[in-house]
C-alpha cells in the first residue's frame, strides 16, 4: 500500500474516522471529569551508607549499597511498618473501617487488614542515583496523603532503630548471664589460688629459684668441703713429720737445725770428753730435750690434721644431710610451682574471659540504649495542591493523540475487510491488466456543467445480447 491508497482509504472512510476521533476525545474528556482526584504525598528518607557505628566491631564488613538499599525500601514495604502505621494513626478505632472489613470477609485481622490496605496504596522507589528513598502514598484527600505518608516516613525509622537495638537488647541480656558465669569462676579461681598458697607458703615462683641457688651454694661448699678432706685424709695416712704443715712450720724447722747443731756440738765434744762427762751429759740431755719437744710439736700438727680430718667428716655429713634437704625442698617446690603456674594461668585465663565479656556487655547495654540510625528524614511530607495524574490539557492531548490513530487505525481496518477499488493502483492490482485511459473524477457542478455543454455525438448501434 502507498501513499496515494492510503490517502484515498482515509478519504473514502472519513466519517467514520472522525466519529473514532471525536469519541475518544469525548471519553478522554467524561474521564477526565469525573475520575475522582487522588493527591500524592512524598516523604523523603535518606540513607547514609558512610555513617561509622562507634559502637560496632573492629572487623564490622561494609555495607553493600544496592543490596542494603533494596532491604530498606522492602523494610518500608514491611506489614510490620504498615501495622505500627495503623496503630499511630489509630484507624483500628474507626467503625467505618471495621464495617468494610466485615464487609470485605472478615479475614485475618482487622490491623492485618488496614495495613495491607494501606500498602495498596503505597509507593517507595529510590531516588535516581542517590541514596534517598522517596515514600509516596496516593489518598483521596490531600490531608490523609500527607498523614499517611509521614505515618510511614515515622514508622520506618521506628522500625530501623527496633532492628537495630533489639538484638543488642537480647544480647545484653546474654551476656548479663554470661558475665555473672565469668564473675564467679574468676572469684573461684582466685579462691583457688588464694587457699593454695595460705597451704603451701609459695607465695611466688621466684622462691623456686631462690631454693635452686642456695641448692647450688650447698652442693658447691660440699665439693670444696670433698676435696678438702681427701687432701686432709692424705695427710693422715702418711707420717706426720712428712706432711706439708710439718715440713713447713717455722717452730719445727728451727728445731730441727738446733738439733743438727747440737748434735753437732755433741759429735765434737765426743772426741774430747767421756760419755759421763758431766758435760757431755748436759749437752745430751739438751739434744734429747729438742728432740721430745720436736716429737712433740710432730704429734701435735698430727693431732691437729686428724682433728681437721674428723670436722671435715662432720662437716661433709651436715653438707650431705642440707644438701639433700635442699634438693628435696627444691623438688617441692618444683611442684608447687607447677600448681601455682596452673593456678594462675586459670586465674588469667577468667580474668581475660572476664574482661572480655564486660566489655562485650558493656557494648550492648550501650547499643541496645542508642536512639540513632544511619537514616534520617529529609522533609515532612506536605499536603500536594494539585492532585495525582495528568492534567485536563495533557489529558485531551493525549487522547487527541490516541483518537487519531484509532481513528486511522479503524478506517484502515474497516478497508482491509471490505476492499474497494479507489484509485487506479486498485485496480490494476485487482484485474492484473495494463490501464490504457484513466478518466477524470467527478468535480461536482464543474463537471455537470462541462458534460452538458459537450458536442452531441451518435450513439453507437448494439445488435448483440446483454444475456
Amino acid at each position: 500500500m502507498n501513499l496515494h491508497q492510503f490517502l484515498s482509504i482515509l478519504r473514502a472512510r472519513r466519517t467514520m474516522a472522525f466519529v473514532i476521533f471525536l469519541s475518544t476525545v469525548a471519553l478522554a474528556l467524561a474521564w477526565v471529569m469525573l475520575r475522582p482526584k487522588n493527591y500524592t504525598a512524598h516523604a523523603p528518607i535518606l540513607v547514609d551508607l558512610r555513617a561509622n557505628d562507634p559502637l560496632a566491631q573492629p572487623n564490622y564488613q561494609s555495607i553493600v549499597p544496592q543490596a542494603y538499599m533494596a532491604t530498606q525500601m522492602d523494610i518500608v514495604r514491611s506489614s510490620r511498618v504498615a501495622e505500627q502505621v495503623v496503630e499511630a494513626l489509630g484507624l483500628e478505632k474507626d467503625p467505618k473501617a471495621a464495617q468494610e472489613w466485615k464487609e470485605a470477609g472478615g479475614a485475618g485481622t482487622l490491623k492485618a487488614w488496614l495495613a495491607s490496605e494501606l500498602k495498596a496504596n503505597l509507593e517507595v522507589k529510590p531516588a535516581r542515583e542517590s541514596n534517598i528513598i522517596n515514600i509516596s502514598y496516593t489518598a483521596p484527600s490531600s490531608a490523609d496523603a500527607a498523614k499517611i505518608a509521614n505515618a510511614f516516613s515515622q514508622a520506618y525509622l521506628d522500625t530501623a532503630l527496633d532492628i537495630k537495638t533489639d538484638p543488642a537488647k537480647k544480647y545484653s541480656t546474654w551476656f548479663e548471664e554470661q558475665l555473672k558465669f565469668a564473675r564467679d569462676r574468676l572469684e573461684a579461681a582466685q579462691g583457688a589460688l588464694t587457699a593454695y598458697q595460705q597451704r603451701t607458703g609459695v607465695i611466688s615462683a621466684d622462691g623456686v629459684d631462690m631454693e635452686t641457688q642456695r641448692l647450688n651454694e650447698l652442693s658447691s661448699q660440699l665439693t670444696l668441703v670433698q676435696g678438702q678432706l681427701t687432701d686432709v685424709a692424705n695427710k693422715r695416712a702418711a707420717s706426720a713429720a712428712s706432711i706439708s704443715e710439718a715440713m713447713n712450720s717455722p717452730l719445727i724447722n728451727t728445731l730441727k737445725a738446733d738439733i743438727a747443731r747440737q748434735e753437732a756440738r755433741v759429735q765434737e765434744a765426743s772426741a774430747n770428753l767421756g760419755a759421763r762427762h758431766p758435760q757431755m751429759i748436759r749437752m745430751q740431755d739438751e739434744l734429747n730435750a729438742m728432740r721430745a719437744r720436736l716429737r712433740s710439736e710432730t704429734a701435735s700438727i698430727g693431732s691437729a690434721v686428724d682433728t681437721a680430718y674428723q670436722v671435715g667428716r662432720a662437716r661433709e655429713r651436715e653438707l650431705k644431710e642440707a644438701v639433700n634437704a635442699q634438693r628435696a625442698r627444691v623438688m617441692q617446690f618444683n611442684r608447687h610451682r607447677d600448681e601455682l603456674n596452673v593456678l594462675r594461668r586459670d586465674l588469667d585465663a577468667a580474668q581475660r574471659a572476664y574482661e572480655q565479656v564486660s566489655e562485650r556487655a558493656s557494648q550492648s547495654k550501650l547499643q541496645a540504649l542508642t536512639n540513632q540510625t544511619n537514616i534520617q528524614r529529609l522533609a515532612t511530607a506536605v499536603e500536594p495542591l494539585k492532585p495525582t495524574g495528568p492534567g485536563t490539557r495533557l489529558a485531551l492531548a493525549l487522547a487527541a493523540f490516541a483518537g487519531a490513530l484509532l481513528a486511522i487505525a479503524g478506517a484502515v481496518l474497516v478497508e482491509l475487510l471490505n476492499r474497494r477499488v479507489r484509485s487506479v493502483d486498485d485496480l490494476s492490482i485487482a484485474t492484473n491488466l495494463p490501464i490504457l485511459a484513466t478518466v477524470p473524477a467527478h468535480a461536482g457542478r464543474e463537471s455537470l456543467r462541462r458534460l452538458a455543454n459537450a458536442p452531441a455525438r451518435p450513439a453507437l448501434g448494439y445488435n448483440g445480447s446483454l444475456a
